[in-house]
């Protein structure tokens, strides 16, 4: 399988997005997602309250015509638009259009005690503006598998989107996450989500007994390290006929960040030389 391998910034925490740019082309990767908030970057101490490798809504441009420079493709956009906020995703949808960046993210409402029927009805209508804005726009919406969201795997993400355009509409499969929640065999999720299966995250989990028992709990692993089994996902991926980009969102601590997106290039390179082509 050739795989298109990209990387999320949000990994790249304690990079500015120059040096970001530069490890990843020095490492083999074809592409990048970028982090965008309203707030930007932080200092880099943290990859999720203080991430250095995050833009900020005026910056998209300028990184979106420094990766061209460097000859990296720009995937799309990890922003962080929640379900129902419209606004935001109108400017999100803006943003992306005007630096030629192909898709959004958006999340599915978190589970806040909302009975699942209400919130369901409410993420539909709020999908249904989404692919009317991204008509508009000629911008893609993902929705990325989460965790504690309504739509943790792959066939509550097709009930939700089942009706609408997966051409503005589509689903961002994220293998780490559904470990902890959601899964289906690949296989089958990626049969499910059909064409609505837009880009893939791919990150490893593993869990630890606590001190004297009870329920084990998730931590984030290296890549070639935890219960997602990479090289069973690429052949899934190879047998649907996956072209997309698999993007690594390694939360991982084993290594620094420049290390772990080295080594995960790594692994990837050795382990799609092994899949059927």
């Amino acid at each position: 399988m050739t795989v298109k391998l990209g990387i999320c910034s949000v990994s790249l925490f304690d990079h500015t997005p120059d040096q970001a740019i530069a490890t990843a082309v020095a490492a083999g990767y074809g592409g990048i997602e970028w982090r965008v908030t309203d707030a930007g970057a932080g200092t880099g101490t943290d990859r999720f309250d203080d991430n250095l490798c995050t833009l900020a809504p005026g910056e998209v441009a300028e990184a979106v015509a420094r990766c061209a420079s460097a000859g990296l493709t720009v995937i799309g956009l990890d922003t962080y638009v929640d379900s129902g906020d419209r606004d935001a995703a109108e400017r999100a949808f803006a943003l992306a259009a005007t630096a030629g960046v192909p898709w959004i993210r958006f999340r599915a409402p978190w589970r806040d005690g909302t009975p699942f029927p209400e919130a369901f009805s409410a993420a539909t209508a709020f999908v249904a503006d989404l692919e009317r804005r991204g008509t508009a726009h000629g911008v893609r919406a993902l929705l990325e598998l989460h965790q504690r969201t309504i739509c943790p795997s792959a066939s509550l993400a097709h009930r939700l989107l089942s009706g609408t355009d997966p051409a503005v509409v589509g689903v961002l499969y994220d293998a780490g996450n559904v470990m902890i929640e959601g899964y289906e065999d690949h296989r089958i999720a990626l049969d499910v989500l059909g064409p609505y299966l837009a880009g893939v995250h791919l990150k490893n989990v593993a869990f630890d007994r606590p001190p004297g028992g009870g329920v084990w709990q998730p931590r984030w692993s290296p890549l070639d390290d935890g219960v997602v089994d990479v090289a069973a996902l690429l052949e899934a991926l190879d047998a649907v006929g996956f072209d997309g980009w698999i993007s690594l969102e390694d939360f991982s601590d084993d290594r620094s960040p420049a290390d772990t997106a080295r080594h995960n290039a790594a692994v990837l390179a050795r382990l799609s030389a092994g899949t059927p082509s």
